[in-house]
């Protein structure tokens, strides 16, 4: 038996390390996790190239929150299996997200292999399912652990479990609005370096506070393409990115553009009568195009 999750990555309204409050968009490039028992401990594997120990510490969240630590463990539970020495749980996952790009791939990786996991132990032991916003916490907090995220990033996970936008105060973890947007086409550029969020440089990112505070403002009053322009310009800027990528992004007709998240992925919500020049003025630099849409419905069983 196995439970396979497909999770959404999500793409930045507004970053909230600068003052604690964010929003995020849900979008259709995404992980797909694959959970089920096996004879060799908890082994997590990822096609991502990322450390496996983010992966392991989702798997623990959710064995902890049973009470399920160890081979014994199984077998209490359910005595009539004989799961043997070594019994665990293995999960494998495979992408199209790109990792350390600003793009949450690690809230979509936490939130596909917690729900994926809980439903394995849940479905196996007739155990009572864990709520959305536990599922969604205990990804948040195997990120903290693994330091792959400096707030928790509770923006970025329910927009990727949910789909649409939430618009988020990150240190509380409160959903302030969340609702389905336009399926907009969404054009997204790859330049050739990456940039793990872990890493950043928070004080220089404090200083933009002020300025962040008014994105964030029109992000409550649903004026989601200002606030992501704005939002990916003051970013790209405190975080020396080229924000000509954006601004030639704007010219040639999006709706919407700036950085995503702490970087190095641009984001650009495009119609079509935009989306040809995007691509074409973004040929001019060094980098790849990825084409996708809005994600509306979030993280599900597949």
């Amino acid at each position: 038996m196995s439970k396979t999750v497909l999770s959404s990555g999500s793409a930045t309204i507004i970053n909230a390390i600068s003052t604690g409050f964010g929003s995020a968009f849900g979008i259709g490039l995404s992980i797909e996790a694959e959970a089920k028992f096996s004879s060799i401990g908890v082994n997590c594997t990822s096609d991502l190239g990322a450390d496996p120990h983010l992966m392991n510490l989702c798997v623990e969240q959710v064995l902890d929150h049973y009470n399920i630590g160890s081979a014994k463990d199984f077998d209490d539970i359910i005595p009539s299996l004989d799961f043997g020495n070594g019994e665990g749980i293995e999960v494998k996952t495979k992408s199209n997200l790109p990792l350390g790009s600003g793009l949450s791939s690690s809230s979509a990786l936490s939130n596909a292999v917690v729900m994926a996991t809980a439903a394995l132990v849940e479905s196996e032991f007739c155990l009572e399912p864990l709520t959305d916003m536990e599922i969604i916490n205990m990804g948040i907090e195997a990120s903290l652990l693994a330091g792959v995220t400096i707030t928790g990033a509770f923006d970025d996970a329910t927009a990727s479990f949910f789909g649409g936008v939430t618009v988020t105060d990150n240190a509380n973890r409160e959903i302030l609005l969340r609702e389905k947007i336009p399926e907009y086409d969404v054009l997204v550029f790859m330049p050739n370096e990456e940039s793990l969020s872990g890493s950043s440089d928070v004080e220089r990112m404090k200083l933009i506070a002020p300025f962040s505070k008014m994105a964030f403002e029109k992000a409550m009053n649903k004026e989601y393409l200002e606030a992501l322009t704005l939002n990916g310009i003051l970013y790209g800027s405190a975080l020396g990115f080229d924000n000509g990528i954006a601004l030639d992004a704007l010219q040639s007709g999006a709706l919407a553009s700036g950085l995503s998240g702490t970087g190095s992925a641009f984001v650009a919500i495009v119609d079509e009568s935009s989306i040809d020049g995007v691509k074409d003025a973004w040929d001019s630099y060094e980098g790849r195009v990825i084409e996708t849409k809005v994600d509306n419905l979030g993280t599900r069983f597949i």
